[in-house]
């Protein structure tokens, strides 16, 4: 081959890559327009015509970004469709449209302000919709969600998990070597690892130096599933202070607490300390009635959507008006904090720790028509008076750290003694 022959096809080869890296960009304008807008164009000249542009000739075509009579190419959705056209019209390169998908909207999801938006590809969406029935076990960890990533928030004792090392603060990175659509939200890592009992599964985690530190060491682990019988509710009447500690909001949290209240009470109870520590929320009708145990009356949280508010109210049910502290730490989440926050601004309960994680939004799915699910925030908890859970927390009126002594519960000891003084306070003088 001469040398102009072969500078020829050196030049041939380069375009070649230019041109396939030029269509991978704008694979990549694409999605996300079809992501925002939701519609896809047929050719250049359609789209033009769609925007009032006379495409009689080549010439009368516009370049991207360019503000015609009438139009503006400030929406994302027309300058790619634009771009869109002009390649079906002239390009010779193919993509997987798929693998565009799951690529792109991961990196957007990164972008985003809304740090729980994911995309579920479809295989992930049916592990999301997957049912998890009583006869299915689990590893022996409770799993909550910081930033859309699942984390141990409870190792069980006694747990294969607790024997293989993992720790409270560890975050999932894959699950039987599967790092999920952009990371494993909690809802997500409860059902891919629930089995039948017997069955393994493999977790790979993540340990930060920090709490909220990125990076760490990362170690793998093979965990059996089995059943696991770890209550939702414990309780016990220390002097004359009944204490509560309630691990998880679910569907039976409120008869279980009213349960415990009921007993504590025979039992001689004076005042009750709420343990919501390390809770990492669960269902926003069964915290309403939670609160509702010990309020009277009046709203326990505020919902700030995007088009409309909404207030939900005390159901009238309240079980005791003994004094009350409420324990709260950095892993209270969601509608633990709603609780939280519904107590202290109705002064119905004294806050006692740390601040909590702030996690005061309401995530929805959408399934998407082009197969898979979109999950966003549509929402956010407001306290009584208004303040805003999300990225705030609740603050303690009381903070109390954890402590340097693992064999003493500092903040329980702090939280049992406030509720002493206040039952003191309420006995009358002579």
């Amino acid at each position: 081959m001469s040398r102009r022959a072969s500078h020829s096809e050196s030049v041939r080869q380069q375009n070649v890559r230019n041109s396939k890296t030029i269509a991978r960009l704008i694979v990549v304008l694409l999605v996300c327009a079809a992501f925002a807008a939701g519609f896809a164009i047929r050719g250049n000249d359609a789209i033009l015509n769609r925007l009032g542009i006379d495409v009689a000739s080549k010439d009368s075509q516009v370049n991207p970004g360019l503000t015609v009579s009438g139009s503006t190419y400030d929406s994302l959705s027309a300058r790619v469709a634009e771009v869109q056209g002009v390649l079906e019209q002239n390009s010779l390169d193919e993509y997987d449209l798929d693998t565009a998908t799951n690529s792109v909207l991961a990196v957007l999801s990164e972008t985003a302000d809304d740090n729980y938006l994911r995309y579920y590809d479809q295989d992930h969406y049916a592990t999301y919709l997957k049912e998890v029935s009583a006869t299915y076990a689990g590893v022996g960890i409770l799993f909550a969600e910081k930033d859309g990533d699942a984390y141990a928030v409870d190792v069980f004792t006694g747990s294969e998990a607790e024997a293989n090392g993992v720790q409270v603060g560890d975050y999932v990175v894959s699950i039987d070597g599967d790092h999920g659509n952009d990371g494993w939200s909690a809802a997500e890592t409860v059902k891919q690892v629930t089995r039948e009992e017997g069955a393994s599964v493999v977790i790979t985690f993540r340990r930060p130096e920090a709490p909220d530190a990125q990076g760490g060491k990362e170690y793998t682990v093979t965990l059996q599933c089995s059943d696991y019988e770890e209550p939702n509710v414990t309780y016990e009447l220390v002097d004359n202070v009944g204490y509560i500690k309630l691990a998880q909001i679910t569907q039976n949290a409120d008869k279980l607490v009213e349960s415990a209240i009921k007993d504590l009470t025979a039992q001689g109870a004076l005042a009750f300390v709420l343990d919501l520590r390390d809770n990492p929320g669960g269902y926003l009708t069964q915290a309403i009635d939670v609160a509702s145990l010990f309020m009277a009356s009046g709203t326990v949280v505020n919902i700030k959507a995007k088009d409309s508010d909404s207030v939900r109210t005390a159901s009238s049910d309240q079980a005791t008006t003994m004094p009350l502290v409420v324990m709260v730490n950095g892993n209270t989440a969601a509608t633990a904090e709603v609780i939280a926050g519904a107590l202290q601004d109705s002064e119905r309960g004294t806050v006692l720790g740390m601040t909590t994680m702030g996690k005061g939004s309401v995530q929805s799915i959408v399934a998407l028509s082009f197969g898979g699910a979109l999950r966003y925030t549509s929402a956010y908890y407001l306290t009584p008076l208004g303040y805003n859970i999300n990225g705030s927390g609740i603050t303690p009126s009381i903070v109390v750290d954890a402590g340097t002594d693992p064999e003493v519960d500092q903040q329980k000891v702090l939280a049992l003694e406030q509720a002493q003084t206040l039952v003191a306070d309420q006995v009358p003088t002579a």
